[in-house]
């Protein structure tokens, strides 16, 4: 079975301790392990693959911590390095009342962003799934270890997927920020996307249509998550699939998004990467129910729940 690899950035997520109001107003913040890919990572592990992390922090206490947080949960983290050189990125969070975020990052740069291509090691790609997001993509080192990342997943026929996770916060140009996301969607096998970012990467206001000019290069499938409203999957030949979203009290949105597609993808590759609309409609329902559940607590990693706890 092939085994999956996260790269990107691992950080703290300062999550406030009083919802409804905006940062300047919180008066303290908890502390959770959080950055996107490492987020996909646990939620694979917590669907039973083997799940590995690539990226670097910094060696200090804050990186300490997340490389425990990641072992605890299971997560390979024999590709994930300590550096003196920059310290660990940090995150501060605001929650509207309805679990939304507004963000404030520590980074420019970070140690995340300074994780090198010489690192990224070409035998761990082979029988691979490899994941990967946006806000890693400035022009920083770990950019350049994102496409390294990319030949050799390549290089061994490995499958390639690509959730933008847009932060506009961390580019002071949003033009560039949307070239450099359409410059790798065609280096990608899946898609994952949010209703609300679909705008703005595609320009096309028609769902349906902006979907359709994502298929580009190496892109076959594409999913639109939709918050409360569920979830579309989009084959290459036009058919769909479309799924609820599992209602709960929504506490906290964080890592919803990841807990889906780590979910999901560790559900293909349990069926060998076979898209058939059978084994779409499992994983997507699967991945959903999870997603939904993440919400409902505080925090991304510890919220993502485990297989055993759902079924």
């Amino acid at each position: 079975m092939r085994h999956l690899i996260c790269i990107g950035e691992l950080l703290i997520d300062f999550l406030p301790d009083q919802k409804g109001v905006g940062l300047e107003e919180v008066n303290s913040f908890t502390k959770h392990p959080g950055g996107a890919p490492a987020n996909v990572a646990v939620a694979g592990k917590k669907s039973g693959i083997h799940s590995h992390f690539i990226g670097q922090v910094g060696q200090d206490a804050f990186g300490k911590y997340l490389k425990k947080e990641l072992q605890s949960y299971g997560v390979d983290v024999s590709n994930l390095y300590l550096t003196k050189k920059a310290n660990t990125s940090l995150a501060f969070v605001s929650l509207t009342k309805s679990g939304e975020r507004d963000f404030i990052f520590y980074r420019n740069p970070s140690a995340d962003q300074l994780f090198d291509s010489t690192l990224v090691n070409e035998s761990l790609f082979k029988n691979s799934v490899l994941h990967y997001c946006s806000v890693s993509l400035c022009d920083y080192p770990i950019k350049t270890a994102h496409l390294k990342a990319i030949e050799y997943a390549n290089k061994y026929d490995g499958f390639i997927s690509f959730d933008p996770n847009l932060r506009f916060s961390l580019w002071e140009d949003l033009n560039a920020y949307k070239e450099t996301i359409n410059s790798f969607i065609p280096l990608s096998n899946l898609l994952k996307i949010s209703d609300d970012e679909l705008f703005f990467i595609t320009g096309i206001e028609n769902e349906y249509k902006a979907v359709q000019s994502l298929f580009i290069g190496q892109v076959s499938y594409v999913i639109i998550t939709k918050g409360g409203e569920g979830s579309t999957f989009y084959y290459k030949d036009g058919r769909q699939i479309s799924m609820p979203a599992h209602q709960v009290d929504v506490l906290d949105t964080t890592g919803a998004g990841d807990a889906y597609i780590g979910t999901f993808l560790a559900e293909m590759i349990k069926k060998e990467l076979l898209f058939n609309e059978e084994n779409v409609k499992n994983a997507m329902q699967k991945a959903s129910i999870k997603a939904a559940i993440t919400t409902t607590t505080m925090g991304g990693m510890s919220s993502i729940p485990k297989d055993e706890d759902i079924f």
